[in-house]
């Protein structure tokens, strides 16, 4: 089982992959290398996907990445409310760009349901977030 949620205030994978650099070179990254998105409830099914599922991020209407989940962890917000911290390899994966409408918090996503990875092996290798979206649409990746 996965998590899709939505990236918000990132316009591309790009960004915010620039954005989690400069995280860590403030001095905000977690020492243990992973990265942490808090959000509001637990999820039910935790057994089903930790280090087996990845948080899918839809970043400008569309599924456009992922990451592996690690760990599920119970925390406390700075206003004393309950939530969790989806923990996650640092490594962002590139899917085949799939279309989603925006949403609330996050949702579970079934693994017949979540988008093909564009590739293996190095980002060079892949095509612009726009042209990759453009040759979804056709079945070409």
């Amino acid at each position: 089982m996965h998590i899709i949620k939505l990236c918000v205030g990132v316009s591309s994978v790009d960004e915010l992959v620039a954005w989690r650099e400069h995280r860590r070179a403030q001095g905000l990254g977690r020492p243990d290398g992973l990265n942490r998105h808090r959000t509001r409830m637990m999820p039910k099914r935790a057994d089903e996907i930790v280090g087996q599922g990845s948080l899918y991020w839809v970043i400008a209407g569309a599924v456009r990445c992922r990451q592996r989940i690690v760990a599920l962890e119970a925390a406390v917000d700075e206003e004393g409310r309950s939530c969790c911290d989806i923990l996650m390899d640092s490594e962002l994966i590139r899917t085949v760009p799939q279309p989603r409408r925006p949403f609330q918090g996050w949702r579970y996503l079934d693994p017949k349901d979540a988008p093909a990875d564009l590739s293996t092996g190095t980002g060079e290798d892949l095509p612009p977030e726009g042209m990759a979206e453009e040759l979804a649409k056709f079945g070409l990746l």
